[in-house]
Order: structure tokens, then C-alpha cells, then sequence
């Protein structure tokens, strides 16, 4: 979807009338919607959006541009039932756009498409957007990976987001799937959030003392006329303004299931393994959003492949070795929640690269945008 996408009551994640439980799950994934016989973009959202909401409902939703769609699953008490809900609305979409002689893809950019020759979709929220942003809003052609994880109170969760905080980077190499802009290789492996950096109120967040903090810079930016209302706010992670959620977004969507699955696991487990320490009167030591941003700067351009700074340690790691750790560091709270098959997959992804490892393999060995974008849809509907 568009991350400017303001999050409404009946949004995609059906959470508006539940108290969530701890540690649930909601996960949206946003689609290209590709031809498959020129494989750029194409402005078909409407039939697929409108045939879905027949058996979908909200959990299917337009975007800002047209030629994206946006799936998001119920609120699920684990793992195994997140997976289902993916697989099944992967499925439906993709059989949604086949009837309309297209195809969906789950990359975090399309590899040649060009934003200026794409639609904004006819909405008044859209097109107040545009007129705000501008270029910023119409070149915004990007596709994430959001996720849900159920809290107890808004307080936990601002002491959540701060620790939370350090770790995006970590999480964010292992997504890494936009390697590609406009028919250029742009050296990063995730050059979506270089697009989605023109934004205001993005990227990792600040520290807040207290969800009464937060509230006061939500509502002195609504006073002021920054903003209508907190949705406006895009944190890479951010405590959601309408569900009892924390809510992460600086992930591609990846191409394979397997790998969104594993994604949200360690979302859910990093977030459990935090209020186990809290419960304990423990925490994880706080760092500066400046040097929490050079990490996300390292992810960004080396993905997997690349060193992370250990501020603890002062100095370069490579990133398979703190994903290990991390895994370690969560390890004690897998097994409650049941997602150790799932989390176990992160060894997977750094074994077999992440999206844009693979992108650039095939682009590497053919030359041709086109069988990149054929791979990517593959991918996209591999076990579904």
C-alpha cells in the first residue's frame, strides 16, 4: 500500500471492535498489480478491490495509486493462524487479478515502472494528500510489510517503541526487497524507503518519556495544522493511533510467504521478549534515533550482506551474526508463543538472500527487467 495510508476504524486489520490479546497478530501486505504481457504496473485496483469486498470485505482495500492493492488478515492469536490468513488472502487477490488478465506481485518497488505514468486513485483523502506533498505524494510508489503486535496498555507500548527501537535496523536487512527504480539499479537493496524518506513524520521514531509525551506531540501537531490526526504520524514503528497495537513498517514486502511469516514471528517475539524483561524490572539499554539511523542507513544500502554498528560494543558486526544474536535473545519466548518452525526460517533467509539478493540474481544472469518482475510474481504466488 501507500504508507500514506491513513488507517481508518474499518481498515484492512478487523480489529476495530476487539481488545486485542497480548502478542496478536495482524499483517498487511501491499501487492503490485501487474500486465503480464508488457509486466509494468497497470490501474486495475477497482475490479480487483470492488470483486473482492464480496468475500474479502474490509480486509481488501484500495491505495493511493492505482495500481496497488492492499490485503490485510483478521487479528490472529498466533503464528500458524497468521499464516493461514496470508496464504488465503494472497490466493484470492491473485485470483481476483487473473480474472482481470493480471497478475499481483510482492516486491518493495517494481523494477522499470515509471510513478509518473501511474493513476492516483479518485478519493478526496488521496487527493488532499497530493495537494499537500506534491511530487512527494505522486512519486511515493511503494510497496511494505505492516505489522500488528497486540498490547496491553498505550504506556507499555511507548516503553515498547523505545526499546523496540534498536532493533528495526536488524529486522529491516532481512526485508530488504526494492533494489530497483525505474529501470535503474539504484546500489541499495531497499531503495523504497529512500522514496518514503521525502515524507514528514518518518523513519525510526524519537524517545518518549511517556504515552502522555506522545500525546502532547501528537496534539500540538494537530493544533498547529501539521497534521488532521495521528494517523498522519508514519513511524517506522509507531504505537498505532486506533488499536491497542504496536505497529511495525519498515519492511518491504517480502516475495515469499515463508518469509512474511518469519518476519512476524520475530516481531511478536521481540516484542514478548521485551515485556518479560519489563515484568522482571529489566530493559533493554536506549540509544539515539541519530544512531539508531545509521544502522537503517547500513540496511538500507547492504541488506543482509552488510555490517551493522553494535553500539554496545562500539563496532562493526555483520549482520548474519546479530541476526543470530537476536534470535538468541528471543529464543526463551518462542516456544510460548509457537512460532519456532516460523522464526527458525530467518536462518533461511540468510542462506538464500533476502528479495533483492534474488532480484539482482536474476537481473544478473538475464539482463531483463521483465524476467526479474516474472520472478517476483513466482515468488509472490509460491505455496499459495
Amino acid at each position: 500500500m501507500s504508507d500514506t495510508d491513513q488507517k481508518t476504524t474499518d481498515n484492512s486489520i478487523s480489529m476495530a471492535n476487539e481488545k486485542p490479546k497480548l502478542f496478536t497478530i495482524g499483517i498487511e501486505e501491499e501487492f503490485q498489480v501487474i500486465d503480464p504481457l508488457t509486466r509494468d504496473l497497470r490501474s486495475h485496483m477497482h475490479q480487483i478491490v470492488d470483486g473482492g469486498k464480496t468475500v474479502l470485505h474490509e480486509q481488501v482495500k484500495a491505495e493511493m495509486h492505482q495500481s496497488v492493492v492492499e490485503v490485510g488478515t483478521n487479528v490472529c492469536n498466533n503464528v500458524t493462524e497468521a499464516r493461514k490468513e496470508v496464504v488465503y488472502l494472497r490466493r484470492m487477490v491473485a485470483e481476483l487479478a487473473a480474472k482481470q488478465g493480471l497478475r499481483i506481485a510482492a516486491a518493495g518497488t517494481h523494477p522499470f515502472s515509471r510513478w509518473q505514468e501511474q493513476p492516483i486513485t479518485d478519493n478526496p483523502r488521496y487527493h488532499e494528500i497530493v495537494n499537500e506533498m506534491q511530487d512527494a505524494a505522486r512519486s511515493n510508489l511503494i510497496f511494505g510489510l505492516h505489522v500488528h503486535i497486540g498490547i496491553a496498555t498505550r504506556q507499555q507500548g511507548i516503553a515498547l517503541m523505545n526499546s523496540a527501537r534498536y532493533f528495526l535496523p536488524h529486522i529491516f536487512a532481512l526485508s530488504t526487497n526494492s533494489p530497483f527504480w525505474q529501470g535503474r539499479n539504484t546500489g541499495f537493496k531497499s531503495y523504497r524507503v529512500k522514496v518514503f524518506d521525502k515524507f514528514p513524520r518518518t523513519g525510526i521514531p524519537d524517545y518518549f518519556s511517556s504515552a502522555g509525551e506522545y500525546d502532547r506531540y501528537i496534539n500540538l501537531l494537530i493544533k498547529t495544522n501539521c497534521i488532521d490526526n495521528a494517523r498522519k504520524v508514519w513511524y517506522d514503528l509507531r504505537l498505532h493511533p486506533t488499536y491497542n497495537t504496536l505497529e511495525f513498517r519498515i519492511c518491504d514486502v517480502p516475495m515469499l510467504v515463508d518469509e512474511t511469516i518469519a518476519l512476524t514471528a520475530l516481531m511478536q517475539a521481540l516484542v514478548a521478549k521485551l515485556v518479560k524483561l519489563m515484568e522482571q524490572n529489566l530493559d533493554f539499554r536506549q540509544y539515539s534515533r541519530a544512531l539508531i539511523n545509521e544502522n537503517k542507513w547500513r540496511a538500507a544500502r547492504y541488506g543482509i550482506d552488510g555490517k551493522l554498528i553494535d553500539f554496545g560494543k562500539e563496532k562493526e558486526v555483520p549482520v548474519p551474526d546479530l541476526a543470530e544474536e537476536l534470535l538468541a535473545f528471543v529464543d526463551d519466548v518462542v516456544d510460548e508463543l509457537g512460532s519456532r518452525n516460523e522464526i527458525n526460517y530467518i536462518r533461511q533467509i540468510l542462506k538464500n538472500g533476502t528479495g533483492a539478493d534474488r532480484q539482482l540474481e536474476t537481473y544478473r544472469k538475464t539482463g531483463d527487467f521483465k524476467q526479474v518482475v516474472d520472478r517476483i510474481i513466482e515468488e509472490t504466488n509460491s505455496g499459495i
